[in-house]
């Protein structure tokens, strides 16, 4: 699954000509037998725009990582999208747990778009099942993905767990096996803190009432919990378990976006924000956005004047035509630590489709 890090890495990717194929695909058959010919299809109308635009020679590298990662797709075990990116010097293939529209695009950037909406709307997560054998997954709406390098996953040893309660007079058992317990998902949180560091991402945690509270009791990452799923899911299968874990974590992800609008109300009383395109951008473009809220179906085409603010209608030509200008700010907007919120159709209608909140 892709994460915040690799993300970014594709964000921070620069070089005309990059082309970005996005595709629905089928997570079984018969429906996927159509998937290879709807992609190579896509392929093909990315090289013809390459090859008549550049010469053939000169865009040869960016044609052969696309044939490649087209040849590498496992058909058998796709997901619900399909993006694939390639420049002269890179070549990526992301497999994606949600449906995108299929597009062909030649740009000076990969279009991430659809993986920033994901991130925002259905981020990864990680869900931490607590046991005697304690299990990782990494997350994205309901698919869950088993983490299995090590330590995970993790089984208990301890009093309580594979080994015997201690006995004997004046011996504490119950005392010993809470306190073993304890012990045991404090290492089982270490790792995992050890995983957040590298990539912070929400966490939710499922167990039973009571490993639940010795949890609580010992976990560092209280600021990164965003929900909790109570009961006996040591047995439950991802798929099942994808299914009970994500309405927990969606709560979280709609609250967020409830605060950012109530931000926002709260910035254009103060006069600390700017609302339409064109005034976003000159505040993406000058390192002013803090939080950028976006109605998730607005697109707007563009060149750039040469001076990198100015909007320019769109010609479809050479590094400064964007096919997206709402995607590149998305983008500029991540790279610089700002945040991003996506809404329904209609939201920011006030805003023209797009607002942001200023830096102070």
């Amino acid at each position: 699954m892709l994460s915040r890090s690799e993300l970014s890495a594709l964000q921070t990717h620069r070089d005309y000509p990059s082309v970005s194929i996005l595709a629905p695909t089928h997570r079984t058959a018969p429906a996927n037998k159509q998937d290879p010919i709807k992609v190579k299809n896509l392929v093909k109308k990315a090289i013809k725009r390459l090859q008549d635009e550049f010469p053939k020679r000169e865009v040869a590298p960016v044609v052969k990582n696309l044939k490649q990662l087209v040849s590498e797709v496992d058909w058998q075990h796709t997901l619900t999208g399909l993006a694939l990116f390639a420049s002269r010097d890179q070549a990526h293939s992301v497999t994606l747990p949600f449906r995108v529209k299929p597009r062909a695009m030649i740009d000076e950037t990969f279009a991430t778009r659809d993986l920033v909406y994901a991130m925002n709307r259905a981020a990864p997560y990680r869900v931490l099942v607590l046991g005697h054998t304690t299990q990782l997954y990494d997350a994205w709406t309901t698919v869950l993905e088993e983490h299995l390098a090590k330590p995970f996953p993790l089984v208990h040893k301890g009093p309580g767990g594979a080994a015997k309660l201690p006995g004997g007079v004046g011996i504490n058992r119950s005392a010993a096996r809470d306190e073993a317990q304890r012990q045991f998902f404090r290492s089982a949180d270490e790792a995992v803190a050890k995983l957040q560091e590298a990539d912070r991402v929400p966490l939710v945690v499922v167990g039973v009432e009571r490993n639940l509270a010795f949890y609580r009791e010992v976990t560092q990452l209280k600021e990164d919990i965003v929900g909790l799923l109570a009961g006996n899911h040591e047995k439950t299968s991802p798929s099942d378990l994808g299914k009970l874990v994500w309405p927990v974590f969606e709560f979280g992800a709609t609250v967020r976006r409830t605060e950012a609008l109530v931000q926002l109300d709260d910035a254009v009383s103060s006069g600390r924000y700017c609302s339409g395109i064109d005034q976003v951008w000159r505040a993406v473009v000058g390192k002013k956005c803090r939080i950028l809220l976006v109605e998730k179906e607005f697109k707007f085409p563009a060149d750039l004047h040469e001076d990198g603010v100015r909007l320019l209608p769109h010609t479809g030509q050479g590094p400064t035509s964007l096919d997206d200008v709402v995607d590149e700010a998305i983008e500029r907007v991540l790279v610089a630590g700002g945040e991003v919120y996506f809404y329904p159709p209609g939201d920011l209608e006030v805003h023209q489709k797009v607002a942001a909140i200023t830096k102070r």
